[in-house]
C-alpha cells in the first residue's frame, strides 16, 4: 500500500513552506492509548498521515534487535505523556512492516520523523539524549509548563547546591545509558572534580576518543583539574600575611579559582593585569583565558570578564 499525502494523493514529501509552525496544534485531553499508538499497514494511513492533519505525529521506527531503540523509546513515551496529547507518538516496528520502512526510506534505526499536515517536517536518526530531544521538539511545540527537570538539570542543581555526589550518580547513570554521548563522560569528570576525585576525573578524560579530548567542555574540566594542582595550599596563602606584591596577588587569585570562587579570582587576576602586566610573562592574562575555558564561553562571568579584559588590552 503506498504511503501518500492525504491532501494531494502524492507520496509523502518534505514541506513546501518552511514557515509552518507545528506548535499551533492544540494538546488534547485524551488518554495515553490515543496518543501513543503502535502502527502497522492496517492503521498507518489513518494514524500517521490523516492523524497529522489534526496535530503533529512523531513516528518512531524501531526494531527488537536495536539496543539504542530500547533506550530511546522510554524517553519518547515519557515526553508523549508529558505533552499530554500535543503530539501523537506512533511506533513502527520495521521488522514486521518492511514495506512501510522501505517506502519511508528508513535505512537504520532508531529513526524519528515529525509528520505535520501529512508532510515530513523534520527528522533525526540515532538515540539522542532526552535534553537534545526536548530542544528539538521545542522548535515545533510549546513545552509543557510543568515539565519535569531533565537528569542534566537535576545534576546541575545538585552541583550548585554543593552536592557533588548526587551529580556524580546522575551522570554515571547517563553514561551507562548513553555510552556514545561523550559529553556525559565529560560532565561526569567535572562532577568527580567537584567531589575531590581528581585522579578518576583525569583518567576519564584521558580515555575519551581523540576527537572528544580537546573540545571546549573537556578543556574546561582539565583547566579545573590543573588549577587544583597548581594552586598553593590554604596554609601557603595564609602564610602570605599582608603581602601585596604581584606574587602574593597571583597566588591568592589562583587559590580562589581552585576553590571555585571564580568571581573573586577573576577580580584578583584583573587587578594584577592592571598593575603588573609583565609579571611572570603575562601570567595574569594567560590565566584569565584558562579560567574562561574552565567556565565555558557562555558563562556570564566569562562574557563579563572577557569584555573587561579586552577593554584593558585595547
Amino acid at each position: 500500500m503506498p504511503i501518500i499525502d492525504p491532501r494531494t494523493g502524492e507520496p509523502l514529501t518534505s514541506p513546501q513552506d518552511g514557515n509552518t509552525n507545528a506548535s499551533q496544534a492544540n494538546a488534547g485531553t485524551q488518554d495515553a492509548s490515543q496518543y501513543i499508538v503502535d502502527v502497522d499497514i492496517s492503521n498507518f494511513q489513518q494514524v500517521v498521515l490523516e492523524g497529522s492533519m489534526q496535530g503533529p505525529v512523531l513516528l518512531d521506527s524501531w526494531a527488537s534487535w536495536c539496543e539504542p531503540c530500547k533506550n530511546l523509546m522510554p524517553v519518547l513515551e515519557k515526553l508523549a505523556h508529558e505533552y499530554g496529547g500535543a503530539f501523537t507518538l506512533a511506533k513502527l516496528n520495521i521488522e514486521d512492516n518492511q514495506e512501510i520502512a522501505t517506502q519511508l526510506g528508513i535505512r537504520s534505526v532508531p529513526d524519528v520523523k515529525l509528520i505535520v499536515q501529512g508532510q515530513l517536517y523534520d527528522q533525526f536518526q540515532g538515540a539522542l539524549p532526552e535534553s537534545q530531544i526536548r530542544e528539538w521538539l521545542s522548535q515545533y511545540l510549546k513545552a509543557p509548563e510543568a515539565a519535569e527537570a531533565t537528569p542534566e538539570e537535576k545534576a546541575q542543581q545538585a552541583l550548585e547546591a554543593g552536592d557533588a555526589a548526587t551529580a556524580r550518580g546522575i551522570y554515571e547513570t547517563l553514561v551507562k545509558e548513553w555510552p556514545e554521548h561523550y559529553d556525559y563522560q565529560i560532565e561526569l569528570a567535572g562532577a568527580l572534580v567537584a567531589e575531590g576525585n581528581a585522579a578518576d576525573a583525569r583518567a576519564l578524560l584521558d580515555n575519551l576518543p581523540p576527537e572528544h579530548r580537546d573540545t571546549p567542555k573537556a578543556r574546561g574540566v582539565r583547566a579545573r583539574l590543573d588549577f587544583g594542582e597548581e594552586a598553593p595550599s590554604a596554609e601557603e596563602v595564609a602564610a602570605l600575611g599582608e603581602r601585596d606584591d604581584s606574587e602574593a596577588q597571583f597566588k591568592r587569585a589562583l587559590r580562589q579559582v581552585a576553590d571555585g570562587h571564580y568571581e573573586a579570582g577573576l577580580d584578583g587576576l584583573m587587578a594584577l593585569m592592571k598593575t603588573d602586566r609583565a609579571y611572570d610573562d603575562d601570567v595574569a592574562r594567560k590565566t584569565l583565558l584558562r579560567v574562561f575555558d574552565a567556565l565555558g564561553a557562555d558563562h556570564p562571568l566569562t562574557v563579563a570578564y572577557r569584555r573587561k579584559m579586552f577593554a584593558l588590552l585595547y
